[in-house]
C-alpha cells in the first residue's frame, strides 16, 4: 500500500509550495542562483549520498505511543489496542524520529548538505510532501532500524514562499532487521520572498492617518498557495467548486471518511460514493497563528479542528469572529469563501446555529 499525502499548513489550500508547480529560477538576485553553479557544482552531487546508515529507533513499538497517536488522530480502531494490537501503518515516520534531543545517527553528508544550503541563503525550511509504502504491520516490541538516502536535490526553483531547493530523503524502515515500509519526505530548504509595503498613508482630517484595513500592504500578487489536487481528492474539489462539501463513504462498511483517501480505514475496501455534509459543526480544537507570516496571510487567525454533524473532522479558517474569541465547543457553519478569481474554500463562521 502507498500513501502520498501534502504536508500543508492549517488552511486546507496552503501551506507550502506545490512542487508541481516548481519552475527554474533564472533572477541573479538575492541568494546565489543557478547562474552561479551552486547545483552542478555542490548540490547535484548529494544525490545518492547516505544521510544515516544502521539508525535505530529511540524506542521499541510500544502500546504508549500508539495510544497517544491515536487519540491525537481520532482513530478509535480497535486493530490499535489490545494484546494483538498493531501500529497505525501512518505511523512509520514517528519510530525514526530523533525527539527533542535529535538525531545522532545522520551522516556528514546530512549536516554538509544543509549547511551548504544555509550558507547560500536558503535558510527557511518547509515540509512539502511525503510518501509512504508499508510491507508489513509494525506491532509492539519490534525494534526499529533504518538506512536514509538523500534521494535527489532539485535545481533552483521559483515558489511563492521564494527560491529554493526541494531536498527528497528516503528512508528504508526494517523491524527486527526484515523490511517494513519506506518513508519519503520532501522538503523545501528556501530563501523567503521579500515583502513589500506600500507607502505609508498621508494624514487625513485632521491630522490623523486614516484607518486602513489589515490587509493593506500586502502585494497585490500574493495569493493563497493552490491546494494540491491529485486522483485521490479530486472528486471534493470538485464538490468545493459546486459549494458542496462532500465526505467519503465506504461501499462496504459505510464508514465515513474525510479527508478523502483511496480506501476505507476500518475495513480496507477501495469501494466508496460520497454523501454531502449538512454543513453543521463545532469547534473541536483550534490554533490562533501568530508566526510564520506567508504572502496572502495576516496573523494572527485561527485555524480549527472542527467536527461536522457527520462525526468526521476537518481543519480550515474559523471566520466572523475575533482569533482571540474562538473556542472550543463553538458551534460554526460551513460557507465557501472566495480567496482570489480562481479559488474558493471551505471555511466555517462561527455563530452556526440556524
Amino acid at each position: 500500500m502507498t500513501l502520498t499525502r501534502s504536508q500543508d499548513g492549517p488552511d486546507p489550500s496552503s501551506d507550502g509550495p506545490d512542487p508541481s508547480s516548481e519552475r527554474p529560477e533564472s533572477s541573479s538576485n538575492g541568494p546565489e542562483s543557478s547562474s552561479d553553479g551552486l547545483y552542478e557544482r555542490r548540490l547535484a552531487g548529494f544525490a545518492g549520498r547516505s544521510a544515516a546508515t544502521a539508525g535505530t529507533g529511540k524506542d521499541p513499538v510500544n502500546l504508549p505511543m500508539i495510544r497517544h497517536w491515536c487519540e491525537a488522530m481520532g482513530d478509535d480502531h480497535p486493530a490499535y489496542r489490545g494484546p494483538g494490537a498493531v501500529a497505525p501503518p501512518t505511523m512509520l515516520q514517528a519510530w525514526t524520529m530523533g525527539g527533542l534531543s535529535g538525531h545522532t545517527d545522520r551522516s556528514s553528508a546530512h549536516e554538509e548538505l544543509f549547511a551548504l544550503l544555509d550558507g547560500a541563503g536558503y535558510t527557511s525550511v518547509v515540509a512539502t510532501d511525503c510518501e509512504q509504502e508499508y510491507l508489513r504491520p509494525l506491532r509492539p516490541g519490534d525494534e526499529i532500524s533504518f538506512d536514509t538516502v538523500i534521494e535527489s536535490v532539485s535545481a533552483l526553483k521559483t515558489t511563492k514562499l521564494g527560491p529554493g531547493h526541494f531536498v527528497t530523503t528516503r528512508t528504508d524502515v526494517r523491524a527486527g532487521g526484515q523490511p517494513a515500509g519506506t518513508h519519503r519526505f520532501r522538503i523545501l530548504k528556501y530563501a523567503p520572498a521579500a515583502r513589500t509595503r506600500g507607502p505609508e498613508p498621508g494624514p487625513g482630517a485632521g491630522g490623523k492617518q486614516p484607518e486602513r484595513s489589515r490587509s493593506a500592504g500586502k502585494p497585490p500578487e500574493a495569493r493563497r498557495p493552490r491546494p494540491v489536487v491529485n486522483r485521490d481528492n479530486a472528486g471534493f474539489w470538485e464538490g468545493v467548486a459546486a459549494h458542496r462539501l462532500l465526505i467519503q463513504r465506504c461501499g462496504d462498511c459505510a464508514a465515513l471518511r474525510l479527508p478523502w483517501l483511496p480506501g476505507c480505514a476500518d475495513c480496507g475496501s477501495p469501494e466508496w460514493d460520497t454523501v454531502e455534509a449538512s454543513g453543521a459543526g463545532t469547534v473541536y480544537s483550534y490554533v490562533v497563528m501568530h508566526h510564520p507570516s506567508f504572502p496572502a496571510f495576516d496573523p494572527p487567525y485561527a485555524v480549527g479542528l472542527v467536527e461536522l454533524a457527520e462525526g468526521v473532522r476537518m481543519i480550515s479558517n474559523v471566520v466572523g469572529v475575533p482569533y482571540d474569541k474562538v473556542r472550543i465547543g463553538m458551534p460554526v457553519r460551513l460557507e465557501f469563501l472566495r480567496v482570489d478569481e480562481e479559488l474558493e474554500l471551505p471555511v466555517f463562521r462561527a455563530g452556526g446555529e440556524d
